[in-house]
């Protein structure tokens, strides 16, 4: 699968290969009439992925039914210019089948495909043309799901979601959605989700929070007991989330050196500290 971005910033073009905005979650079954459905809208929901800032200029979202073939019309609308720091997400609402469900939270765009709830084909391209393979040249990202998807990338297709679940990506991107992607409860999540400012940060109390702010073994090691966790880096993404307990650690071994926003909530109180990783 061929990866084609715009990097924000002066970066080395071995850099540029590792960041990727990719499908990261999708749901398909949004209004209809039974019951159970949780949300009005399909979506689909963008992830950056990569370890720098990525911009996708001209880029469309291209849907097919599981046996069909993507030929445009209302499963082919284009994307506004968008511009991704590490971790953030994109929340695109589509179709409704009716008005089952609840609101998504506020989308950073609006398409009117109607997806799937069982099972398709979804391609985010650099362009207008209809893919005719998950390896076309303009094909960013591919999802094949449900199993009977005429196409996926690698060795089979992504799990089939539900009128109450989503398929969201596991982890990273091996170009094989059986693997990448798994079926649970839907998260969709829009460019501000989770998200810090990192000016917030200036009134943090640390006390006995963080006991390593410098970070050199992997290990964020914590001195009381915390709830809700959150590693924030520098873009006021979060990167990590835990919960621990007194002299309990986070091993933060996948982050990249540099600094982060720790927060967390000890005794009802909330607390952040910034700390390197070396």
């Amino acid at each position: 699968m061929k990866k084609i971005f715009t990097i924000l910033g002066l970066i080395s073009a071995a850099a540029s290969m590792n960041a990727q905005i990719v499908i990261n979650e999708i749901y398909g079954a949004g209004g209809g009439s039974n019951a159970a459905i949780l949300y009005k809208y399909d979506f689909v929901e963008l992830k950056n992925i990569g370890s720098t800032s990525v911009t996708l200029t001209g880029a469309y979202l291209q849907y097919a039914s599981a046996a069909g073939t993507f030929n445009g019309g209302n499963s082919n609308h284009a994307l506004p210019n968008i511009t991704l720091a590490p971790g953030q997400t994109y929340l695109l609402q589509e179709g409704s089948a009716g008005s089952a469900g609840v609101d998504l939270p506020t989308p950073d765009a609006i398409g009117t495909i109607n997806l799937s709830g069982s099972a398709g084909k979804i391609a985010l391209t650099t362009n207008s043309t209809a893919p005719t393979s998950p390896t076309a040249s303009n094909v960013i990202d591919y999802l094949g799901y449900g199993s009977t998807a005429s196409a996926f990338e690698g060795t089979a297709s992504a799990p089939a979601p539900s009128n109450t679940t989503s398929i969201a990506r596991a982890t990273g991107d091996t170009n094989n959605n059986a693997t990448d992607f798994t079926a649970g409860t839907p998260t969709p999540q829009n460019s501000n989700s989770g998200t810090l400012a990192v000016s917030d940060t200036k009134n943090a109390k640390a006390g006995n929070f963080v006991k390593n702010t410098f970070v050199k073994s992997d290990e964020i090691t914590f001195g009381a007991d915390v709830k809700d966790v959150k590693v924030y880096n520098m873009f006021g993404q979060v990167v990590k989330s835990a919960s621990v307990k007194e002299n309990g650690s986070v091993n933060v071994a996948e982050l990249a050196k540099g600094n982060y926003i720790v927060t967390g909530t000890v005794n009802n109180e909330p607390v952040s500290q910034k700390i390197l990783k070396d």
